[in-house]
Order: C-alpha cells, then sequence, then structure tokens
C-alpha cells in the first residue's frame, strides 16, 4: 500500500519525460501513471513510502517546465482508487462539483476535503479530454457536502486554480442513472422519461 502520493504537471511533454526518468533513477517509488494530456502537458504521479516519494517528487521539482505539483504524505484512502479509475456511485443526498484549471491542486483540495468530512469521491478526471481542466465529483449528506466544497474553495481559490464549485442538494435521478454509467458525453446512453418529451425515428 502507498503511503504517500506526488502529483506533477509540465508545460513541456518532452522536459515531463525527462524529469520522470530522473524521479525514478534517483528514488525507488512506484510509478503509478504518467502521460501526456491536453494541453500538450505530461502528468506524473507516483506513490510510495513518504520518504521515497518526498526524495522523487524533490527531484522532479528541478523539471524547468513544472507548471503545478502536489505532495501528499497521507494521502485519504479513497484518493487512490479514484486515482486509477475507480467509479462510485452518486448515493447521498447532495452532489457536489470542483472544477480547477490544475490537476495537482485539485488532488490536494479534494483530499483535503475527504479527511475532514465524511463525503465519498465518486469521481475523479484529471486533465485528459478536459481541456486540461480537472473535475471531482463529492456526494453525501447535504451540510457534509457544504463543507466539503469550501474546505476546497478556501485552497483553491487562493492559488486561482478554482473555475467553479457546484452544489445540487437533490439530484435529479434521471441524472443520477446517468452519472452512475459515465460523465463523458461520448459515453452517455440516451434517457428518455415516460410520458415526457420523445424523439421520432
Amino acid at each position: 500500500m502507498n503511503r504517500a502520493l506526488a502529483l506533477l504537471e509540465y508545460a513541456s511533454i518532452a522536459d515531463g519525460v525527462q524529469s520522470v526518468d530522473r524521479m525514478l533513477k534517483k528514488s525507488p517509488v512506484a510509478l503509478l501513471r504518467c502521460g501526456s494530456v491536453h494541453p500538450g502537458r505530461w502528468l506524473a504521479l507516483v506513490g510510495g513510502t513518504v520518504a521515497a516519494t518526498e526524495e522523487a517528487h524533490a527531484e522532479g521539482l528541478g523539471g524547468c517546465s513544472l507548471v503545478d505539483q502536489v505532495l501528499l504524505p497521507d494521502p485519504a484512502p479513497a484518493l487512490l482508487d479514484a486515482l486509477m479509475g475507480v467509479r462510485a456511485t452518486p448515493e447521498g443526498e447532495a452532489l457536489g462539483v470542483l472544477e480547477s484549471a490544475s490537476s495537482p491542486a485539485l488532488l490536494g483540495a479534494v483530499d483535503a476535503a475527504l479527511k475532514a468530512v465524511p463525503v465519498r469521491l465518486g469521481e475523479l478526471r484529471l486533465a485528459d479530454d478536459l481541456g486540461g481542466h480537472a473535475v471531482a465529483m463529492l456526494d453525501g449528506l447535504l451540510p457534509d457536502v457544504e463543507a466539503a466544497l469550501d474546505i476546497a474553495r478556501a485552497r483553491l481559490e487562493p492559488a486561482g486554480c478554482l473555475l467553479a464549485a457546484s452544489l445540487m442538494p437533490r439530484l435529479d435521478e434521471a441524472l443520477r442513472d446517468v452519472l452512475r454509467e459515465t460523465t463523458r458525453f461520448g459515453a452517455c446512453t440516451l434517457w428518455q422519461p415516460e410520458g415526457g418529451e420523445v424523439l421520432e425515428d
């Protein structure tokens, strides 16, 4: 089990690849994910013991095109699952959606929110197919989701990274069904309500 995570974002793919190479040669961390993302940037996610991750992170900071970064010595348990693509169905009475201009900044903000209040991380998407934006969905009881959004805002706004934060106290059930499957437009299936508007052939 990884006990620390670091996410680094580079404006140059070439510099990002080189920085990851240096990080892996410097420290015995696990390379959890890395690759190009929109708009022509490079993301690198590493994890391991706190000492190893701190060492790799420090090495990665030397990249000349570093845009943003975050080091999480003790990440919330749900964070790694979400980073690996695990999605949770929104079941709570309220849903909060966070959108950030920075993937590392969003990761840090979501980690802080998850540690402070009992909300669930439904989905976490970083940069790819989002024009470089990062999005997180949190659900739970209304006051908890409100508190989680406030915590995230307090971290993202001073850094100038917050693009939007929305709160839905009672999520429409049709939308809930859609979000159970995906948040990607191309993968969304047609949903038509009984007795409502329908598409004719």
